[in-house]
């Protein structure tokens, strides 16, 4: 089985595990899974949050997710607890789809570490 074979495969079984656990029947789509991961890493898992704060959420969990290929480092956490990261090396322009493989590897490997999927 090649690499992008292996991805597809994780990326599906990464769809249908968090899907089941936080969807009403409907696929996550990256978005929601990058809100997921943004806040997993809050670590605040009861409130509300408001639109701003959803977005903050995604930008947490893009650094996040980045930060093993050497993209972000992990900077400091705020007085509200929010994490915040700088950057260490600008992304490469990436086209849609390169955009959209880099996060799904980035998401399958972050959910596979976290022993979410094997």
């Amino acid at each position: 089985m090649g690499r992008d074979d292996v991805l597809k495969s994780r990326w599906e079984l990464l769809v249908r595990t968090l899907s089941d656990r936080f969807s009403d029947g409907e696929d996550l789509d990256l978005d929601g899974m990058l809100y997921l991961v943004g806040v997993q890493e809050l670590g605040d898992y009861q409130r509300s949050f408001k639109k701003d704060e959803k977005i903050n959420l995604m930008h947490i969990a893009i650094c996040r997710l980045l930060e093993p290929y050497g993209y972000y480092d992990f900077d400091f956490f705020d007085d509200d607890g929010w994490p915040h990261y700088k950057m260490v090396q600008q992304l490469p322009p990436l086209k849609a789809g390169e955009q959209s493989v880099l996060m799904k590897e980035a998401l399958v490997q972050y959910f596979l570490d976290k022993k979410v999927i094997e």
